[in-house]
């Protein structure tokens, strides 16, 4: 069993200034730092093309980029392939998320389908309302979930993207594709655009004081045979409590929900004690126990302060 902490490693000089609030507000995960062996992975999201936390359920997971593949191609298999969708074990599988986009001071800004509260009713509205874009473009689509569709691609056109939760992080412009061979799905996102902006399911949204959905984002491209049949997943919980205030560098509110997530979640499980794996914005670690003699070593009990804080 493991528990993830997405949002668990704040940046090397920010944890230096938290290290002696953060061994009060939860002396379960300081006892846990003294006691594991930490296994720390950088996940760039510029060069994975996602968050560290879908990084991590990739690695987990055993997938392994193909050429001229980042980990975000991933998604497309972990997210849209299994016993509803079945698929030959060689078919690339695209994904096109549901989105918000709007101009923002950066750029284009996008909310991803998980901040957007969409109803399925609207899902499949906007969908039949689609169905004219999609003739003659290139691209078929059918409906994978309420957030979600599949997406088949004609030709070889094969882009690197970004997952919709990264792009939310960040700016569309760093990642909306600007090449010759994208023109054809460029063209279709704006006819979708064109095609929702009066949608009675997006005035009724805006009535409601909701976002519009307004486009999407395609993502994805990897074979399910990229994901090890045989390989065995450890069960884990997710916590994200941290994370939004991670992101906003609110560490009066973190350390509130660290000690929040001491008495309901680290606490409780001490005995047990699962594995870790703490996220940050740009790696993540994961600790397991390192046994009793290795504890005992010299410098042992601090050893975690290398990887927590490190400096330059």
């Amino acid at each position: 069993m493991q528990i993830v902490l997405p949002g668990a490693l704040p940046d090397p000089r920010e944890a230096r200034e938290l290290t002696p609030h953060m061994l009060k507000a939860a002396p379960t995960l300081a006892r846990w730092l003294e006691q594991s062996r930490a296994t720390v992975t950088q996940a760039n999201p510029g060069v994975s093309g996602c968050t560290p936390y879908e990084r991590w359920q990739l690695a987990a997971r055993g997938f392994v980029p193909g050429r001229g593949q980042n980990f975000c191609a991933g998604l497309g298999p972990l997210w849209g392939a299994g016993p509803a969708a079945p698929d030959a074990p060689d078919t690339p599988v695209w994904l096109a998320e549901l989105v918000h986009v709007s101009p923002s001071r950066e750029g284009a800004r996008l909310l991803a389908a998980c901040q957007l509260d969409i109803a399925p009713d609207e899902s499949v509205a906007l969908f039949e309302a689609a169905h004219s874009a999609f003739q003659g473009s290139g691209f078929q689509a059918r409906p994978l979930d309420t957030q979600h569709w599949r997406i088949a691609i004609e030709g070889d056109f094969s882009p690197v993207c970004a997952s919709p939760r990264l792009v939310s992080l960040s700016s569309v412009n760093e990642w909306w594709p600007q090449d010759t061979a994208a023109r054809p799905w460029r063209k279709l996102v704006n006819e979708l655009q064109m095609t929702w902006f009066e949608h009675p399911v997006n005035q009724a949204r805006q009535e409601r004081g909701l976002p519009p959905i307004n486009s999407l984002w395609l993502f994805g491209g990897a074979r399910p045979e990229q994901f090890p049949t045989a390989h065995k997943t450890e069960p884990f919980q997710v916590h994200e409590e941290l994370l939004a205030p991670m992101l906003a560098h609110d560490w009066s509110a973190w350390l509130q929900a660290l000690g929040e997530l001491e008495a309901r979640a680290l606490r409780p499980a001490a005995s047990s004690r699962p594995g870790l794996v703490l996220l940050g914005g740009d790696k993540y670690v994961e600790l397991t126990s390192r046994g009793r003699l290795a504890a005992l070593l010299p410098g042992a009990r601090s050893s975690w302060r290398s990887w927590w804080s490190p400096r330059d």
